[in-house]
């Protein structure tokens, strides 16, 4: 799906113009047509705009049904992803909300350790 013919298709729906959604977003006309004819890709703010302005949840710009579309099916649903849930999803909830809080360099520094960690690890003695 390229979000910007799915913007245009909700933006004729309600037979808006490129006009209505600027006066309703703030967001400059000139931009919603580059956004509409696929030369910009929206940020999420942007598109959580354009979601307010046609009066809409946000996911239904990815989305063309009146319900979310619900989780995906696994072909097998015996094997379940490390971290998906339980202790192992808390524990990546809180690493990745502690990653988030570090900056770059030291993030940069604990990859490297982990990765140096991991080949020593994997050496045949």
């Amino acid at each position: 799906m390229i979000i910007g013919d799915r913007l245009r298709e909700i933006r004729e729906q309600q037979k808006l113009s490129q006009g209505d959604v600027e006066k309703k977003t703030g967001l400059l006309r000139c931009y919603i047509s580059r956004v509409e004819n696929g030369h910009t890709v929206p940020a999420l703010e942007t598109l959580e705009k354009m979601a307010r302005a046609f009066d809409i949840p946000l996911y239904q710009l990815f989305y063309n049904g009146e319900e979310p579309p619900g989780p995906p099916v696994f072909a097998n649903n015996h094997t379940t992803q490390w971290g998906s849930s339980g202790k192992d999803a808390r524990f990546l909830r809180k690493l990745q909300r502690l990653l988030g809080k570090m900056q770059e360099r030291d993030r940069q520094l604990l990859l490297e350790f982990t990765h140096k960690a991991n080949q020593r690890k994997r050496k045949p003695r």
